[in-house]
């Protein structure tokens, strides 16, 4: 195997293909990168752990076509560190040598024929705009659980439906409901599935660059896969196993309390008063005729207090909350103003955005927190 390819092209792509790799592989093989090139002039990228698959095209001038499976972190630490000329990569025996300029590294190769064969692509149900999303995957993934004891809780429920996809994520705590429209290959499909969180998010962040990213799911019939492509990049992944808790019946029907609020103002108020609030410790938010007091901080320890206008439709309320997880909600939101919906103290809060103070609420996004109880 012998080809030439630009620096650049060649780190972008490495980078990519190895972002997923296991630090810690069941089999040495897994830590791999496989190279193919072809005699057409295109070198193929691949990584794969059993769970996550990743592939990745980029042109070369290929003057031997082969195939090679050399450590995928060495290969993209070293690839980005060369100089911003061409690179050589030729494969001599049980060796690969990389030549970029006056640099020249040689990796050892692992055996290819152990190789695990990636999946295919499963069928394809429909695109969506990349920037579009990025937004709807970083608003519902802050919701989802890092905690790998329950793992129905880390990944995001994807429910299609028709020109519509909507994303659930939970950890017990707070709740993210996103709806987004989309392109369908087929305008009356219809299919739930269970995806990582943390692969969703890299997947959207990988490809969201692209205009249109492809979707392809298959469920119910042998293998459970989701995939992802956009610009000659492919990334599939198992999902998750089991059926998540019913949890849009946690959204109050009627919510007789609301408040208006700046979104920034809140935001800064909020980071600002948490500085002395100690681990676990909640944000209290008293509502009451035209404005919010945000406080935090009791008895002797350092306390802080901090008021901003607020709109309040219906009876004074105050609620409290873990400060981190309001600023989640609030930093999902791209509004100017956010509205906080009541129907107890001690009941989920729903927060929406808002484009103007007496504008209707824009309930495409929704993030349901649990307050805190606390000693009144």
């Amino acid at each position: 195997m012998r080809f030439r390819v630009d620096r650049d092209v060649l780190a972008e792509a490495v980078t990519w293909t190895a972002r997923s790799l296991p630090t810690r592989p069941p089999v040495p093989v897994l830590a791999g990168v496989r190279l193919e090139a072809d005699a057409s002039g295109v070198v193929q990228l691949s990584s794969f752990d059993y769970e996550v698959s990743a592939r990745s095209e980029i042109a070369a001038d290929v003057s031997e076509p082969g195939t090679v499976l050399v450590s995928g972190r060495l290969l993209a630490e070293i690839s980005r560190a060369l100089p911003a000329k061409p690179v050589d990569v030729v494969l001599d025996g049980t060796k690969v040598t990389v030549t970029c300029g006056a640099s020249r590294f040689t990796l050892l190769t692992m055996p290819v024929e152990d190789y695990p064969a990636l999946p295919a692509m499963p069928g394809v149900v429909g695109t969506i705009s990349g920037n579009e999303l990025v937004e709807a995957v970083g608003q519902v993934t802050v919701a989802a659980s890092r905690d790998d004891t329950l793992p129905l809780l880390t990944g995001v429920r994807v429910e299609i439906e028709g020109e519509t996809i909507t994303l659930l994520a939970t950890d017990r705590y707070r709740l993210a409901l996103r709806t987004v429209g989309w392109t369908p290959a087929d305008p009356a499909h219809s299919s739930v599935a269970l995806v990582r969180a943390r692969t969703l998010s890299d997947a959207a962040k990988s490809l969201g660059s692209s205009d249109q990213v492809t979707v392809a799911l298959s469920t119910g019939s042998g293998v459970d896969l989701i995939g992802f492509e956009a610009g000659g990049r492919h990334t599939t992944s198992l999902l998750v196993d089991g059926d998540y808790p019913a949890v849009r019946r946690l959204f109050a029907a009627e919510k007789p309390i609301h408040a208006v609020v700046s979104t920034q103002a809140l935001t800064e108020a909020a980071r600002r008063v948490s500085l002395v609030a100690e681990r676990n410790t909640p944000i209290r938010l008293a509502f009451s005729e035209g404005q919010v007091v945000l406080d935090a901080g009791q008895g002797d320890d350092a306390q802080a207090s901090e008021a901003l206008e607020a709109a309040l439709v219906g009876e004074e309320i105050t609620v409290a909350f873990n400060p981190q997880f309001l600023l989640d909600g609030l930093g999902a939101l791209s509004t100017e103003f956010v509205r906080l919906a009541f129907t107890h103290p001690n009941k989920p809060v729903e927060f929406t955005g808002q484009r103007s103070l007496d504008g209707e609420d824009d309930t495409s996004y929704r993030y349901l927190l649990v307050p805190i109880r606390f000693a009144s």
